[in-house]
């Protein structure tokens, strides 16, 4: 059996081999952009979501095998021993995460309110030194804006070349001068000026992006500059951005995780939580592919919301679906999902089917449309702040999910998402003109979710919800599909008008058969709606919108998706050098 220390000692054992591997991987990265292999990166991405519970799975059981005690005074002491071996290490607030992870797989399920946990950090994560600086540093006063900003592109020695290094420095700088406006002469320098950004490019999809922020007296001017290939595989910078919201839409939900090598997590987090405030820390763990640790405080941020909070958990408004049960605390911005024990009408799957299409977005690239989710198990809700219609439902449609005792309601397994405004009830209050900017990005998530070989299955309105941006987003997930699955099909002539008229389906339809002609009457019923959806997206109603896309993925095609706006772009290099006439950018 083990002793404290030994179980300890093994547990961070598995940690440190975790984040070695993790840490591998996300340095390929820098290659993979390097040369243009997108796939590569979408690859790497897919697996290091998996690396985590692999990880825990085998510390589990080798702690198993080793006849691993239970016992409360023994968890009690390994904790202490734990504690006092990450004393130096550069990742004491994720090792303390695996700790739990793999500590509440082998204790009871009362963990949920177990002193033995890291349920609060126990160690400090500031002044945490490593070989390498998070950020570096560049200083205008010594070399010149525009030998700054060549210093600084050339710091990450790319083996790709830049297209037009003097074009991108001066794309930079005016766009720093609008941002600023001043467009007749700069600031004055303060003695302290000087560029910061971080030591490392965050990658994702087909793009570098370099996170930084200008330091001028008592003014910080944060930005993003997102680096991408050309037509002829050399790097140009694409936009600058300046603006905190469109820099925080990079951190979005609905994104998938950054890939880069980190060797202190805790410093990069720090250095971005300066430039975006209005972020937590969750947020920027769980993007730089760290989500069990930006899972870790959004549960320690719940447990202390609900301690200074009294409203009830109640159901979420909106249409209530056929799969899950859904249930909100009205003062904390997220809902809870639960699979129901049994599924309405035309649902012929199972709890597993629905629980792998989660996965599969969980892995997937969601390109800004789908939303990210947290999987938990064992969730203790206070029995008090459950409202009786939220436990009559619980107990009515999910009753092997849950657990009541006097004082608690445990939920066995939730999905937990960021609450957003369902479309239909959206649009059922929103002025005109929103209403119809609504129509049109829902037809633009639809397109940009079959770029990247996801078809909703279920296109109603009621599925997707709408951001404080206003960006319409897919959250409903148990009949999703890969595109290249689907069949698109156009509905056969009737063989007579009778037949036509009947209501009947009078052609045969196989698995993974879809119509598109038949969405209109489901989506289409609003006149208004309708003649918006048909004046920018009527191509969704046909297969060959459909089939070309699908024949685009096969053939391995991968679309460009920029989560900021075209029209903050800058011009390509082709076009300003005539090399090409499109200049819709």
């Amino acid at each position: 059996m083990n002793t404290p220390h030994q179980t300890a000692a093994a547990i961070l054992a598995g940690f440190n081999k975790h984040y070695t591997l993790f840490r591998a991987k996300s340095a390929a990265a820098k290659a993979l952009f390097d040369a243009g292999d997108w796939h590569g990166i979408q690859q790497l991405g897919t697996d290091r979501i998996e690396m985590y519970d692999s990880r825990v799975n085998e510390t589990v059981a080798l702690l198993r095998q080793n006849h691993q005690s239970a016992a409360d005074s023994l968890w009690a002491q390994a904790k202490r021993e734990y504690i006092a071996l990450l004393v130096n290490h550069p990742q004491p607030e994720l090792a303390e995460t695996f700790f739990n992870s793999v500590s509440t797989k082998l204790l009871d399920k009362r963990y949920y309110n177990n002193e033995h946990l890291f349920l609060k950090p126990a160690t400090s994560t500031e002044y945490i030194d490593s070989d390498e600086p998070a950020f570096v540093s560049f200083y205008p006063k010594e070399e010149g804006l525009a030998g700054c900003l060549k210093n600084l592109l050339c710091h990450f020695n790319w083996q790709t070349p830049f297209a037009c290094i003097k074009r991108d420095i001066t794309n930079i700088l005016h766009a720093a001068r609008d941002h600023l406006r001043c467009h007749q002469e700069w600031p004055p320098q303060e003695l302290n000026l000087h560029i910061q950004v971080l030591h490392s490019p965050l990658y994702r999809n087909k793009s570098a992006y370099i996170f930084g922020c200008i330091i001028n007296g008592n003014h910080s001017h944060p930005f993003a500059l997102p680096v991408v290939h050309n037509s002829r595989g050399k790097l140009v910078v694409d936009a600058a951005l300046f603006e905190p919201q469109q820099i925080s839409v990079l951190f979005s939900f609905a994104r998938s995780y950054f890939l880069a090598d980190i060797p202190v997590p805790s410093s990069y987090v720090r250095f971005l939580r300066k430039m975006l405030p209005m972020r937590n820390n969750g947020d920027f763990y769980t993007l730089l592919g760290l989500h069990k640790q930006g899972k870790n405080i959004f549960w320690r941020e719940f447990l202390q919301h609900l301690r200074h909070s009294d409203d009830k958990f109640i159901l979420a408004p909106g249409i209530k679906g056929l799969v899950m049960t859904v249930f909100t605390l009205p003062s904390f911005p997220y809902v809870f999902k639960v699979i129901k024990d049994v599924f309405g009408a035309n649902k012929d799957f199972d709890r597993e089917y629905v629980r792998q299409k989660y996965l599969l977005v969980k892995k997937h690239d969601r390109v800004g449309r789908m939303a990210d989710t947290m999987e938990f198990s064992n969730v203790a809700l206070p029995k008090s702040r459950c409202s009786e219609a939220f436990l009559q439902e619980m107990r009515q449609l999910a009753p092997s999910q849950m657990e009541e005792s006097e004082d608690w309601v445990v939920i066995k397994h939730v999905y937990i998402e960021y609450r957003l405004k369902p479309l239909n009830l959206f649009m059922q209050s929103a002025e005109p003109e929103a209403k119809a900017a609504a129509v049109i990005d829902y037809g633009f998530a639809l397109k940009e979710l079959a770029s990247a070989n996801i078809f909703p299955g279920d296109m109603l309105y009621k599925n997707f919800g709408m951001t404080r941006f206003g960006r319409v987003i897919f959250y409903d997930y148990d009949e999703i599909e890969y595109m290249t699955d689907c069949n698109f099909r156009r509905i056969p002539p009737a063989p007579n008008p009778e037949m036509e008229m009947s209501g009947e389906v009078w052609y045969p339809v196989h698995k993974g058969d879809v119509f598109p002609e038949e969405f209109a009457p489901f989506l289409l019923g609003e006149p208004d709606v309708r003649q918006v959806f048909m004046q920018h997206h009527a191509d969704l109603l046909t297969p060959e919108f459909w089939q070309n896309k699908k024949e685009r993925l096969q053939r391995g095609e991968l679309d460009d998706f920029y989560p900021y706006p075209q029209s903050v772009r800058f011009k390509p290099a082709e076009v300003a050098e005539g090399l090409v006439d499109n200049t819709d950018v």
